[in-house]
């Protein structure tokens, strides 16, 4: 079993990378053609204007390739063990791709208003909540319970009713800060790729072949993207792409059967979340100071003049530091 996970975890990534990277070679001049340029928030840093018009919705590239390889991933997993395995990973990619849908949707919106504002936050979050419902179903239908592993407690404890309030935060929470993740060239891209990496060694270790091939489609995805979005980037994933890579990150926490994990691999995610919370709130209670210079706090480090490529390379070192210690919470 763990020689078939590390078949499927690197056939995965090969085929996911070469598909996204065939697919942006062709799709990028094809966005640019019918102008689906990204527009920039004028409260956004200054410098970030010169961004302005370069195709988004790149995510779409590794959506597809992502189905393709995942549909011939489910159907290898269900001819070789039966549907009873292969369905928690049909409902993983299922969730995640309903994820790129509400992207696609709230991309769509924007370049149809010609402004950084697609759907409304209560919009958003309600397709998430019903994504996130549906695929808490979806995973009990598969024999999944209502306990939670305690990382580094070593326990499970079982929450009953509360598992699905806090299931649906977790669900909806790394999807939109996946989202807000992706500020800067290459940072969402690279930090998921490192995570990815957390993800397959759990899968290996593990024999976990369903986590295997959605950490085989993250790796992938991420490094295929990166070839095109490292800074100066060529493409933005837009909320297509972030939402996706979202759901695919706390779905392979689901089906490590650790979803508190993501919060500790996936620190830099929850970092960017908090920043705007805490500076949202801060401006409220001081009545008009700021905590951050800007936030999400990678902007943070922008005013401070750290340089893109800087920002990227020190978010992705400090998810490698917490990856090794969510090891330890396995």
């Amino acid at each position: 079993m763990q020689n078939e996970a590390k078949i499927i975890y690197f056939g995965a990534a090969v085929a996911v990378f070469a598909l996204t990277a065939l697919i942006l070679h062709f799709l990028i001049p094809v966005l640019a053609s019918k102008k689906m340029g990204q527009k920039i928030l004028e409260i956004g840093p200054r410098w970030h204007k010169n961004k302005e018009g370069t195709p988004t919705m790149g995510g779409l590239s590794f959506i597809i390739a992502s189905a393709a390889v995942g549909g011939a991933a489910c159907i290898y997993i269900f001819v070789k063990h039966g549907f009873s395995s292969a369905a928690p990973l049909i409902t993983t990619l299922a969730m995640a791709t309903a994820s790129g849908l509400i992207g696609i949707i709230d991309d769509r919106a924007k370049l149809h208003k010609k402004q950084n504002e697609g759907l409304t936050a209560p919009q958003k979050f309600f397709l998430q909540t019903v994504v996130a419902a549906l695929y808490l179903f979806g995973m009990k239908l598969c024999g999944s319970t209502t306990e939670m592993y305690i990382p580094f407690a070593g326990i499970s404890v079982d929450f009953g009713w509360l598992y699905y309030p806090v299931a649906l935060l977790l669900l909806c929470g790394i999807m939109n800060s996946v989202n807000l993740t992706d500020g800067i060239d290459g940072l969402a891209s690279s930090v998921t790729f490192v995570v990815s990496v957390f993800f397959a060694a759990a899968a290996l270790v593990s024999a976990n072949t369903q986590l295997s091939a959605v950490a085989g489609i993250m790796t992938g995805a991420a490094l295929g993207f990166l070839m095109y979005n490292f800074y100066p980037a060529r493409v933005f994933m837009g909320d297509t792409g972030s939402l996706f890579l979202g759901g695919l990150a706390v779905g392979a926490a689901f089906l490590l059967n650790n979803p508190l994990i993501i919060v500790v691999c996936g620190i830099v995610y929850i970092a960017e979340t908090a920043s705007v919370m805490l500076q949202v709130g801060y401006f409220k209670l001081t009545r008009g100071k700021r905590l951050f210079k800007m936030a999400p706090i990678h902007h943070h480090f922008e005013q401070c003049g750290w340089s893109e490529i800087t920002i990227v390379a020190v978010f992705s070192a400090v998810t490698a530091a917490f990856c090794a210690l969510a090891w330890l919470g396995l």
